[in-house]
């Protein structure tokens, strides 16, 4: 039963504001690491699941989790049929050792992978970035890098990240910053479990809001993703785009912000990840966007919190780990002479299942007259893991069979594959995507 998972107090109180009683539990097993991120897993995917359960009428109880395809879900789901899935990182993006320690350059993206190399001096050749790396000291590249517009983060422990200023703002802020909006016309629930109608503006990128929106795609909502013309995540497309309408705008040009005013204008829900000045800057903040629609879902996520120096820092799952202490302690802890970061991405990941579990449940408070909206943030994520380690043991952990993939294929738009199994269970009601995985902008920008 959930009640015994360590994760769901904390997430009961940040979403519902209330102890909810506890979703079912089957499957066995953990993954290979120093904090609970199985527990964090099943649990993440729990409340996600038990949200949709009460925005649908139904009780908690009809919810139920898979702990081992839960930690799979953590992790690629995929598994190509004739072809090989792409590397996860480019050719430069990595651990280096500088001359104080550790640091990681985040460099899938092109635009970030230049601005490193700039403040680097060298050309894409990992060999030359390492030997200019050492040449630095780590909170010195650090800053240069992402003053330069890329993403770096040098390696802290735990103990200089709780003295950090940022870390003291994530450690003094609430896991979900939940704010009310007025009052609206009540409106029906679901007479089942289905989301079908429900429109999702998706305006996320790597890894955790295309997690959340998957979640929702997965019982029947619409979801819109919207990207400018020069983004890529080859690596991760076919884990983000399933079930998905991929369109894109670019927001430098008036007539495409005019236009996502006007999906925005019809939409159930936006789910935003730009760090926080961006849509500001368009003439898109957040009493604009009420103005369009005052009765729309609005939820965001960043990377490093919503009050701090670093509020508006550029940031990924891997770097906040790298920050906030969680590399630092598995490389001490294992005995290792390099970072040793979580088994998966498991910031992104319970982040995302968060943002799903917040949407449904501002759908829920919708539902009886009130408008609210959320934001979250990796740093505060990883702020929720760190008070919950465990002895890792590697014997019996959970490893990828061919026994976890879903016998149907999916077309895909890289060719056919097979998918892990859905990891919940909602009154009878599993997971299920009408559009396979497919490249970004292949759509047009409107709803169906």
């Amino acid at each position: 039963m959930s009640e015994q998972n360590p994760f769901w107090q904390d997430l009961n109180g940040a979403v519902f504001g209330e102890q909810i009683a506890p979703y079912q539990v089957t499957g066995r097993g953990h993954l290979s690491s120093f904090y609970c991120t199985s527990d964090m897993a099943e649990a993440s995917i729990g409340l996600a699941g038990t949200a949709l359960a009460r925005y649908c009428g139904v009780a908690s109880d009809t919810v139920t989790v898979d702990r081992r395809l839960a930690s799979l879900w953590f992790g690629m789901t995929l598994r190509p049929d004739g072809w090989e899935l792409p590397s996860l990182w480019d050719e430069v993006a990595g651990d280096y050792q500088c001359a104080d320690g550790w640091i990681r350059l985040h460099t899938n993206a092109r635009h970030h992978r230049d601005a490193a190399l700039h403040v680097l001096n060298v050309a894409v050749d990992r060999d030359a970035v390492r030997e200019a790396v050492l040449a630095w000291r780590g909170i010195e590249l650090e800053t240069a890098i992402v003053t330069a517009g890329g993403c770096a983060s040098f390696m802290r422990t735990t103990e200089e990240w709780a003295q950090h200023p940022q870390g003291r703002a994530v450690a003094s802020n609430p896991l979900v910053y939940w704010e009310t909006h007025g009052s609206c016309t009540s409106r029906s629930l679901p007479e089942k479990i289905s989301l079908a109608g429900l429109k999702v503006l998706d305006l996320t990128r790597v890894l955790a809001g295309p997690v959340a929106t998957r979640f929702l795609a997965g019982f029947g909502a619409e979801i819109l993703r919207i990207d400018p013309p020069f983004w890529t995540e080859p690596s991760v497309e076919m884990e983000v785009t399933l079930g998905k309408r991929c369109a894109g705008l670019d927001l430098r040009v008036d007539t495409d912000v005019q236009r996502l005013k006007d999906l925005m204008k019809e939409a159930d829900v936006f789910v935003h990840g730009y760090r926080a000045d961006a849509f500001e800057n368009l003439g898109l903040g957040r009493d604009m966007r009420r103005s369009l629609n005052p009765h729309m879902i609005d939820v965001s996520l960043n990377a490093y919190g919503w009050s701090g120096p670093w509020v508006a820092r550029r940031g990924f799952d891997s770097l906040v780990q790298m920050s906030c202490g969680i590399a630092a302690l598995g490389m001490q802890e294992s005995g290792e002479a390099r970072p040793v970061p979580l088994p998966v991405q498991a910031l992104d990941h319970a982040t995302g299942y968060l943002v799903a579990a917040c949407v449904l449940e501002a759908l829920s408070k919708r539902a009886t007259g009130q408008i609210t909206s959320a934001r979250l943030s990796l740093a505060a994520t990883a702020h929720l893991l760190a008070q919950h380690r465990c002895a890792r043991v590697s014997e019996g952990a959970i490893v990828q069979s061919s026994e976890d993939f879903d016998s149907k294929c999916e077309a895909t738009g890289w060719g056919p594959a097979f998918r892990v199994k859905a990891p919940i269970d909602v009154s009878g009601q599993v997971m299920e995507w009408t559009l396979g995985a497919g490249p970004l902008r292949r759509h047009d920008s409107h709803w169906s």
